[in-house]
């Protein structure tokens, strides 16, 4: 059995060695010039303005870009922070139960019944 095993290791690692080294280049082969660095993923005017405001007991911070309020995060003083998110943009506020999106819906069938 170890000799099996000893074997079957053997005939996996040859193959990996035999192509560990490395290859030489084929002649009027030209190495390619470094590519140019990626575009920055961030634009100063779609990052979010945070402002924090008190009402009464709650901390609210409204999040907008370009002006336009899009989220609310209220904190009450007692109890979780909850979201508030404008999902058309027209203004109406809907609350956000957790942070998967609210417009999946999973199906669910009554597969037995007592």
């Amino acid at each position: 059995m170890r000799i099996l095993i000893a074997a079957i290791f053997l005939a996996m690692a040859l193959p990996a060695a035999a192509q560990s080294g490395a290859r030489p280049r084929p002649p009027g082969a030209v190495p390619l010039d470094e590519p140019p660095p990626p575009p920055a993923m961030t634009d100063p005017a779609l990052q979010p303005q945070v402002t924090v405001r008190t009402e009464g007991d709650q901390e609210v911070q409204e999040y907008r870009v370009k002006g336009k309020l899009y989220m609310q995060r209220v904190k009450p003083k007692n109890g979780p922070a909850y979201i508030l998110m404008d999902h058309r943009g027209d203004g109406t506020f809907s609350k956000l139960d957790n942070t998967i999106d609210s417009q999946i819906r999973v199906p669910q069938w009554v597969l037995v019944e007592f």
